[in-house]
Parts: C-alpha cells; structure tokens; sequence
C-alpha cells in the first residue's frame, strides 16, 4: 500500500497477445462478475455453475494475462507524515513511501518489488501529451517496467539517456527503454552505441557519426525522467556490469563518490566525480540529468538512502518513490 505524499519504433498501447478470445470467455466473465459487480467466489461458482476452485484459478489467470491490474491510488496517502517530511527536508515535490513487508523471507528483495510496482502505477500519472520521457536502467528500473500498466499517453517519446551495455545482468537500457514506450503507447528512440568506448578517440569519431549524434541531440530534449541511483559499493551496477573494476570503485569511494546516476559518480551532495571511464562513454551527462519538469527517483533496498539523498541534493530528483525503511534512514540523516 503505497504513501503518496535515432531509429524510432511505436510501443503498443497494449501487448496483442494478452488480448482475450472466445475461448477465454469464462476468464473474462469471472473477473467481471468479481472485480466490476462484487460477487464473492461462492455466487460466482453458482452463477457460472462451476466449483470455486475453478473460479479462483480464472480469477488468477486473469490477473497473471495483465487483464485485471488492482490500482491502490496514491494521492489518498500524500498527506502521510513520511511522505510530507521528505518533501520538506529535500525539496522534492512528491514522495510516495511505500510500506517494508514485515513477514517475508528477504525483506530487501520483496520492498524492493512493492516500490517498483507502486512506481510504475504512479508514473503514467506524472505524465502528459508531448512529452519527452528519459529513462535510466539497471535492476530497479527494469523491474519498474514491467509492472507499468498499458496506459498510451498521446504524442509520448522514450528515450534511452545511455549507450547500450552486454546485458549479462538482465536489465539492458534498451529493454528499459522499449517496455515503458511499449505500456505507454509511445515512440522509442534506443541508443545504438555502446555505452563504453575502448578509447576516447574510437568514442569521439562515433559521437561525430549523423545517427549517433541525432541520438545525443535527442535525449538531450528530455523534459522528464525515471531513473535510479546506484550504490559505490563493491558489487554495485557499475561493477557488476563491468564499467569499472572493484579496485576502482573503492578508489573512487575514498574520494567521497556514494552514488551512480547514468554510469555517473556523485558525491554526497550530488557533485560529480569524475572517473577516468567518463571519457570513453557514450550517454547524458550529469548537467543534462539536472532541472527537469519531472524527475521521478525509484529508490528501493538496501544501502540505497546514501546515493538517494546524494540525488536529491544534487537536483536530479522531484519526484521519489521509496521504501519506509529508505525514507526513514533519508530523514535520519537531514537530523
């Protein structure tokens, strides 16, 4: 329960293949009869005439072909004390605190699944007809985008802020980018360079090259963006992902470096840190990531209050959707 205080491609409005068919009739009339007139699963089995386990499995498959989707809306929770703090002490303009789940196993892992899927509800809200919709990656980010619901808003571009990557983790920019156009409904524009060059030479005749340098040009008009901020811990995104060594990172970390934003080192009050990798990389530059319309921040899981609160100091943050945990860690370090 959330606390709400340049090859160009069409994402489809909606996935064709979730799509029901005749066959799927019984699917459709146990979600109406349940979800749209309130029956509970006794008077639909006898409605249907079938037992209630086979209402609860159509009940279930509705739900998992992404023909149901149960929206809790976040302006109900803008008034929480969390949310309000957060806004005061960072001068974002909306936070959405989104409660730890106190019994599971791995709590880290399932808050970090509850603010994703709070996220993505909230962020077709935060956008508008025209607009121009920069998106980061990484683990977070990628799971925000898939919970996003099919809702086209007109006139939307999505655009990669950053080259692309070997996807060894899962989480390529280019699929970040191209499931949002996808729920959306709105033009993808992917970034077809890498992200890291071999040299800077190898990575400015590229930056020359006309697609490479409309692909710039374009992510450069963003009025909006998603992203993350990544930790400087050892086995962080840009470690993991091969940007920079462990070595490095460590070295960077003793020169006060806390966050990642874009394959980017910022410092604790959002300064950058420029690492030697910066000259070989392809994508937005910090300055870029700074003073947009909107700016919704996804922070979730643990170690993640440091690099947000780098983030948000550094003015790359309006929006924030994080975790009880998170927001209280963020509060306890503005005392």
């Amino acid at each position: 329960m959330p606390l709400t205080a340049l090859g160009k491609t069409r994402g489809a409005g909606a996935d064709q293949a979730r799509l029901p068919s005749r066959d799927d009739a019984p699917y459709v009339e146990a979600a109406w009869l349940y979800y749209h007139d309130g029956l509970n699963q006794n008077e639909i089995a006898e409605r249907m005439r079938i037992s209630r386990a086979s209402v609860v499995n159509y009940l279930n498959e509705a739900r998992h072909r992404g023909w149901v989707r149960v929206h809790m809306d976040s302006d109900v929770f803008r008034g929480h004390r969390l949310a309000e703090e957060l806004c005061a002490a960072y001068g974002v303009r909306e936070a959405m605190v989104v409660p730890d789940d106190p019994v599971a196993s791995n709590s880290a892992e399932a808050s970090v699944a509850r603010v994703t899927r709070a996220a993505a509800d909230w962020l077709p809200r935060l956008l508008e007809p025209g607009d121009r919709l920069g998106v980061s990656w990484g683990a977070t980010i990628y799971q925000m985008a898939q919970n996003v619901p099919n809702a086209p808003v007109p006139d939307l571009t999505v655009i990669q802020l950053l080259g692309s990557r070997p996807a060894a983790l899962g989480f390529a920019a280019e699929a970040c980018t191209a499931i949002l156009a996808q729920r959306l409904g709105g033009e993808c524009i992917n970034f077809h360079a890498p992200l890291v060059l071999s040299n800077k030479a190898l990575r400015d005749a590229l930056c020359d090259e006309p697609v490479v340098r409309d692909q710039l040009q374009a992510l450069a008009t963003c009025n909006k963006t998603v992203l993350a901020c990544g930790t400087c811990d050892a086995d962080a995104h840009v470690v993991r992902s091969g940007i920079l060594k462990p070595e490095e990172i460590s070295a960077y970390r003793a020169k006060g470096a806390v966050g990642v934003i874009c394959g980017r080192l910022i410092d604790g009050e959002g300064r950058p840190v420029v690492a030697d990798v910066e000259d070989r990389m392809i994508g937005v530059s910090l300055d870029q990531m700074r003073g947009k319309d909107m700016a919704l921040l996804v922070a979730a899981g643990r170690g993640r209050a440091k690099p947000a609160r780098a983030a948000m100091k550094g003015g790359f943050v309006t929006h924030l959707a994080t975790s009880t945990r998170v927001a209280e860690e963020l509060l306890e370090m503005d005392r």
